[in-house]
């Protein structure tokens, strides 16, 4: 896997196009519910706002790659349910580590494991 750079600030950028537009939408919004922890690492609202976010489009997501029967959808929702297992345990305040963890987690994860769907759903 390519270790790609964490953009900094923190948001998406067009770079990260998956080009299926709820996609990137929900990437979008992903970007920008661990940006807001990152600005209020006390706020429980935003942990579990983040959290909801996830597990939504990490549904939407399997979802479609299990209609298109994609071939990668096993290992990807193993993915998936590994983070979901480690944003679940976060509690506020959410320390630096953790902020940078995530935020690396999803950029990487879009490029290198979503780039592998486009195209093929």
């Amino acid at each position: 896997m390519v270790n790609y750079a964490v953009p900094e600030p923190y948001r998406w950028e067009t770079s990260f196009m998956v080009f299926y537009e709820r996609l990137d939408d929900e990437h979008k919004g992903l970007f920008q519910s661990l940006f807001s922890i990152g600005t209020n690492r006390d706020s429980k609202a935003a942990l579990k706002k983040c959290q909801d976010l996830m597990v939504g489009h990490f549904n939407y997501e399997q979802g479609i790659m299990s209609r298109a029967n994609y071939s990668g959808f096993k290992e990807h929702k193993e993915i998936h349910d590994g983070f979901i297992a480690h944003l679940s345990k976060l509690t506020t305040p959410v320390s630096d580590e953790e902020v940078f963890y995530c935020k690396n987690w999803l950029a990487q994860h879009i490029k290198n494991i979503d780039f592998a769907y486009r195209g093929k759903l």
